[in-house]
């Protein structure tokens, strides 16, 4: 079979199993207000495939490659075991999150019989600069990072690069540029997401509302986003939503908990809740109760994430939408590190598709099994 026909046959398997790679950062198709409906998570994301947002996949040859990466690295197989690759896990597999995507990269190392070294940072980036080096001397030859921050990995990717061992981040992109220091950036459209958000709030509270914020981490690209993508479309659409506190709860549970009590002590009208993942949004929960008032009726709350207990609170009432981050890497990873060593190429940035769970569906995808 000519290199043509691969090509033309590993586009196919892709679009089968809902593997389809972008050329570029896609618009989220899911955008659209509470009022308009909501975009139901697919079958395949409770199954392990995962899906991008267009359904073009990348022209052959025009991405990444191992012969353009950095100056060009040794091909590798990824058959049989004969290479090993490195998961860099950022935080601990007790986030549900994080559990859901270091299962899925083990899976499908396993299915593919590859042998996998993984290290767990638990949300320290000296520690995981540290464990990628580590994982460098014990022989991996490609490495799949989720980052622990955007801008802190410096010393491992120039380890990498100088070794010719080519990185894939997944879920947070990574300073520096696109087939130099990393292979392509694989995760949600964090923008889009806060825009749903922003629509989802302004939908439960009539687009009246003062809102507070529970940002992430910061210093990710995550967090960034989310927070741009929510008060751009409050700007672009809301004018009589406000957001009257802004502050860090870390993406952490405990964080958020005390930081949304320290929010209502100060701004007792907030009304809204705009948290930036779903462990912040529990925390907030907790807080909202211990305040004397009830989650989902006097303080409406949107959040993204998608795990199971926040979709529940969506089926309860009490918070108002959520809307998903796919956590299931793993074929689409390795897929993308084959595609990387063979003819396709892999593009720049590779934006999955998402779910959006809503009081319309929500306990349907739990009866489904369609969350984490």
């Amino acid at each position: 079979m000519n290199a043509t026909l691969r090509a033309k046959a590993a586009t196919a398997a892709m679009l089968a199993a809902g593997l389809c790679l972008t050329a570029t950062a896609c618009t989220n198709s899911g955008s659209t207000t509470a009022a308009s409906g909501s975009r139901a998570p697919s079958a395949a994301n409770s199954a392990g495939a995962q899906q991008v947002e267009s359904p073009s996949a990348a022209p052959t040859g025009s991405g990444c490659t191992y012969r353009s990466y950095a100056g060009g690295v040794p091909r590798l197989s990824l058959a049989g075991g004969a290479t090993v690759v490195g998961f860099s896990q950022s935080e601990s597999t007790s986030n549900p999150f994080r559990a859901t995507e270091t299962k899925s990269i083990e899976d499908e190392a396993k299915r593919l019989g590859i042998k996998l070294i993984e290290r767990n940072a638990n949300a320290d980036v000296n520690a995981q600069n540290s464990q990628i080096e580590d994982m460098i001397a014990q022989g991996a030859k490609a490495l799949i990072v989720a980052p622990e921050n955007s801008d802190g990995l410096g010393p491992a990717l120039a380890q990498a690069k100088a070794k010719k061992i080519p990185v894939l981040t997944i879920d947070r992109t990574v300073t520096g540029t696109a087939c130099q220091d990393f292979i392509a950036f694989i995760g949600s459209n964090f923008y889009g997401q806060a825009q749903i958000a922003a629509d989802d709030l302004a939908g439960a509270t009539h687009a009246q509302a003062h809102i507070a914020i529970l940002q992430g981490t910061p210093g990710n690209n995550v967090s960034a986003d989310r927070t741009k993508g929510f008060t751009d479309q409050l700007a672009a659409k809301y004018t009589n939503m406000k957001v009257v506190a802004s502050q860090t709860g870390n993406f952490d549970q405990t964080d958020g908990q005390k930081v949304m009590e320290q929010l209502l002590q100060a701004h007792p009208d907030v009304n809204a809740v705009y948290a930036e993942n779903d462990a912040m949004a529990l925390g907030a929960i907790q807080a909202i109760r211990s305040a004397g008032k009830t989650p989902g009726k006097d303080i409406k709350i949107v959040s993204i994430d998608g795990i199971q207990q926040a979709v529940q609170g969506v089926a309860n009432g009490q918070l108002a939408a959520d809307i998903e981050t796919n956590p299931r890497f793993g074929p689409l990873a390795f897929q993308s590190l084959q595609d990387f060593f063979g003819a396709t190429g892999v593009q720049p940035k590779v934006i999955i598709k998402d779910g959006h769970f809503t009081g319309a569906n929500a306990q349907q995808a739990l009866a489904q099994g369609l969350v984490y």
